[in-house]
């Protein structure tokens, strides 16, 4: 039997005990494993460098390096992350509906696991442990699959916890790590009916389309970010400038930094060349159309593939637009329905920006780098949804269940 499948297996058998756990042992139990991440953090970080080495023997570039890096000040904010599931309420058994039929019948829709959740991920250490905490505090069992550059890395972190997990409640196969490298193993898993309930993918278009197109098991898509921010004309420049450069480089490598900026032509006009002077400043490669050249010289021109390019790096394409017609036209072409932002004064237009732009977080005078189950109030997320069917957006412990109608009768029956 393959490792895929006996992992599976393993995870699966653990379902019936989780369903049994009170919110208080689930609770203990990240507290616990939160508590490991923090003591064991010297191991980790040392297995954590293997990864990293081996990634610059290969060449990775910076920006990916930058999110496959662990040090102390991660590993606490990850064990935080734990925390804060701890601190939301357990959705599992609530009451979403109820219903009094006229035959006497007592109808009620309560919140349930989803069952064994497969996660695909790329080079993102901590999402072993996000995934972990949000799985397992919603009763379901959870198999990874992570990137062959985080793969050492990933086994420490699975390590700790399986020891922690062994102290409590929380059966400890419940949470399983697929070490396969192979792509093989993400291809079997996608046919893994039966034992998996769904999958989630988060990482880069092609891996995410590769697990849609081929998958057999359900999938909730976690798309590709390729977001935009407009500058209206009535824009203030201060704010305008802020929001813009935040969204690019507070942290370039995540999914919801910007990656087009769009430029009204009367703001471009006055405030463009200071703007893309600060970009240049931050080390920022800018490509932009042909207008965009002669308030940057330095930039180079930007195509058709540019637009279409989540670059996770100090890149940016700019556009300058006549109106906001033309800004709504090239999101709905480019865009991937992630976090698109409007910066303007003007309320007509921000409120036809925030109600035509087709995504999973609009935003008026707001940095997109805030589309993060934290910053949401949601503690840590399994990642952000782009779909539009059961989860969309930031998705955290309610769009990890599923529901199931209890009825309670005396005795009908149907004529």
């Amino acid at each position: 039997m393959s490792e895929v499948r006996e992992k599976a297996q393993l995870a699966k058998q653990t379902a019936a005990v989780l369903g049994k756990l009170t919110t208080n042992e689930k609770n203990k139990a990240l507290l616990e494993m939160a508590d490991a991440l923090i003591a064991r953090a010297s191991d980790i970080m040392e297995a954590n460098a293997e990864d990293l080495r081996r990634g610059k023997e290969n060449g990775t570039s910076s920006s990916l390096l930058d999110r496959l890096a662990l040090n102390e000040e991660r590993i606490l904010g990850i064990a935080e992350g734990l925390r804060q599931i701890v601190e939301l309420p357990d959705p599992i058994g609530d009451t979403l509906e109820t219903i009094e039929r006229p035959n006497g019948l007592h109808i009620v829709k309560k919140r349930v696991p989803l069952g064994v959740i497969g996660i695909i991920y790329e080079a993102r250490p901590n999402v072993t442990v996000d995934a972990a905490g949000l799985c397992l505090k919603t009763g379901n069992a959870v198999v990874l699959r992570g990137g062959s550059s985080a793969l050492s890395s990933n086994r420490k972190i699975v390590e700790v916890l399986h020891e922690a997990m062994e102290r409590t409640a929380l059966p400890a196969a419940s949470l399983q790590l697929i070490e396969d490298a192979n792509r093989s193993s993400v291809d079997e898993m996608l046919k893994l009916n039966g034992l998996l309930d769904v999958i989630i993918p988060r990482g880069g278009s092609s891996l995410i389309q590769n697990v849609v197109m081929n998958s057999t098991v359900p999938v909730i898509e976690t798309g590709a970010g390729i977001c935009h921010t407009y500058i209206d004309e009535s824009a203030q420049p201060d704010m305008a400038a802020a929001i813009s450069l935040n969204a690019k480089v507070q942290r370039p490598s995540v999914c919801n930094a910007m990656e087009t900026l769009l430029v009204h032509e009367a703001f471009a006009k006055s405030h463009l060349h200071s703007l893309a002077e600060a970009f240049k400043e931050r080390n920022v490669e800018l490509r932009g159309c042909a207008r965009t050249l002669s308030y940057a010289p330095w930039a180079r021109e930007a195509s058709s593939e540019d637009y279409a390019t989540e670059y996770n790096d100090y890149v940016l394409n700019v556009k300058i637009v006549d109106d906001l017609d033309q800004a709504l036209a090239h999101i709905a072409e480019y865009g991937t329905k992630h976090s698109e932002c409007i910066v303007t004064e003007n309320g007509q237009n921000a409120e036809r920006f925030l109600q035509e732009v087709d995504a999973a977080a609009v935003y008026h005078n707001a940095s997109t780098r805030f589309t993060d189950g934290f910053e949401f109030g949601f503690g840590a997320e399994i990642g952000i949804s782009t779909q539009k069917l059961h989860a969309r957006g930031p998705m955290g412990l309610p769009a990890l269940t599923s529901s199931k109608y209890v009825i309670i009768g005396s005795g009908q029956i149907r004529e």
